[in-house]
């Protein structure tokens, strides 16, 4: 097997891991894994993000469903929304985004780096929420849940749109609205977010079906080694510093964002 291809291999269960041990995060890593290591066209790797987060989400969000944190009320005002954002952009509005985007004299935006670098905007907003840390609105385990119902939606269409765009779950967006807007407790909301994102994600893959070929055999390999990966992020986290760890791995996405950036405008 090619040595680029094992790396690529090696990412996954890097992605997954880091699920495992910070309830987010991994996902922002895997199209520029897909990328920039395996390869892989921008619009059919955010494709195959959205199966590999949705599937490695959704094994994460069983251990909480067993632990009772998960809001299944919550998740539902927020993913109706979502899933029709995601679902609609990935079946009608990533196919007919122009190529090029827009071009100014010589100066031509392609598709593709246009893609990428909305990509590396979204990872610079998560790195931002990752270093500065997501804070408990005062809720404790008994609170009773409030809603504000538009918001909560506003957001879930918001996040189901950036969800198909660029494949990334927005575990990053999900949990503060969660915290702040449905005002759940920290560890309920992760364990809804999980839910939300695995389901979103994968009805957003669903949308590509149709559009692009997928290559099932890299797609199911590189997804099973993600839920390995969480597996050992789980095993893990009772033994790191979830808020140092959160951090640092806020900064690794900050310098990621910054160099994706870097690299595709230097492409134009």
């Amino acid at each position: 097997m090619d040595i680029i291809v094992l790396i690529g291999f090696a990412a996954a269960v890097i992605i997954g891991v880091s699920l495992g041990l910070i309830g987010g995060g991994g996902s922002i890593l895997t199209v520029p894994v897909m990328v920039y290591i395996l390869g892989i066209e921008p619009v059919l790797a955010t494709a195959y993000s959205l199966f590999v987060v949705g599937s490695t989400s959704l094994v994460g969000s069983f251990t909480y469903m067993k632990k009772s944190l998960v809001d299944y009320k919550t998740a539902l005002v927020f993913a109706i929304p979502s899933f029709i954002a995601v679902f609609l952009t990935r079946k009608f509005v990533v196919p007919a985004l122009p190529d090029p985007i827009f071009s100014m004299g010589e100066m031509a935006v392609s598709k593709s780096i246009a893609i990428m670098v909305f990509f590396a905007l979204v990872m610079l907003a998560a790195s931002y929420s990752m270093i500065k840390g997501k804070r408990d609105a005062g809720n404790d385990e008994d609170s009773e849940v409030k809603f504000n119902i538009p918001l909560i939606a506003l957001e879930g269409g918001v996040v189901g749109l950036v969800t198909g765009l660029v494949g990334a779950g927005g575990g990053f967006l999900i949990i503060p609205a969660l915290v702040l807007l449905a005002r759940l407790p920290m560890k309920m909301a992760v364990g809804t977010s999980l839910l939300i994102i695995a389901a979103k994600s994968l009805i957003g893959f669903l949308g590509d079906l149709g559009n692009q070929a997928i290559d099932w055999n890299l797609l199911l390999i590189f997804t099973g080694l993600s839920i390995v990966g969480i597996f050992i992020g789980s095993a893990l986290s009772k033994r790191i510093n979830e808020k140092a760890l959160k951090q640092g791995f806020g900064w690794f996405v900050l310098v990621m964002g910054i160099y994706i950036i870097s690299k595709e405008l230097m492409a134009l």
